[in-house]
């Protein structure tokens, strides 16, 4: 099943499931964001809006870019503001949907999805202002070392989506080979019990 098809299945649900990795991801967004200020935000995987609904609170515009035009629709039920736009648009090609730079691009459980970071990561870097942040936020690859994958159940049964394995250094290389430093790095574990493997990584990068 493709990644758009896959999503657009699971619109519907995604806001309501247990799903531990989406409510992790969006609490270390939240901590690692608050102290930056930005006005102009790109959030590519923006999905239902999950994030966008606190990071427009930040922002002065916002673009929201999904390949899933079902999840895009739940994040237009969210917010209706003239200052934030949702595009729908595959990634992969180019970002023709960018017309001016931006403060901050935000990619939140999105790169599991993606083989090549590398390419994303110098995209992002063509669309930021000097100075810009890059914020990723994903299922981290230790959680993935043990085989979780995004997954939901639908009428057909479980469906898991397809996935690739970036380990930490891949996503700092990655950055670093597009003109990045990082900024910060935060691990998320389940109960603040660092001694389990931790669920979410999430880096902070700034772009020299």
């Amino acid at each position: 099943m493709s990644i758009q098809h896959a999503y657009n299945q699971w619109a519907e649900q995604y806001d309501f499931n247990d799903n531990k990795t989406r409510d992790a991801e969006a609490e270390v967004l939240r901590k690692l964001l608050s102290p930056i200020t930005f006005n102009a935000c790109l959030e590519i995987g923006c999905g239902t809006g999950k994030n966008t609904q606190w990071l427009y609170t930040k922002a002065s515009t916002l673009m929201g870019v999904d390949f899933s035009e079902a999840m895009l629709q739940q994040a237009r039920n969210k917010i209706q503001d003239p200052n934030v736009q949702f595009v729908q648009a595959n990634i992969l090609e180019p970002w023709y949907f960018v017309q001016q730079t931006v403060d901050i691009v935000v990619f939140s459980l999105i790169l599991e999805h993606i083989e090549d970071i590398a390419a994303i990561f110098k995209k992002a870097a063509n669309t930021l202002q000097p100075g810009g942040y890059v914020y990723v936020g994903e299922l981290h690859p230790f959680k993935q070392y043990t085989g979780s994958k995004a997954r939901y159940i639908n009428e057909d049964g479980l469906q898991v989506l397809t996935c690739y394995v970036h380990h930490v250094a891949d996503f700092i290389n990655a950055g670093i080979s597009c003109g990045f430093e990082v900024k910060q790095a935060y691990e998320y574990f389940d109960e603040g019990d660092a001694n389990t493997v931790p669920r979410i990584l999430a880096i902070l990068f700034q772009l020299k």
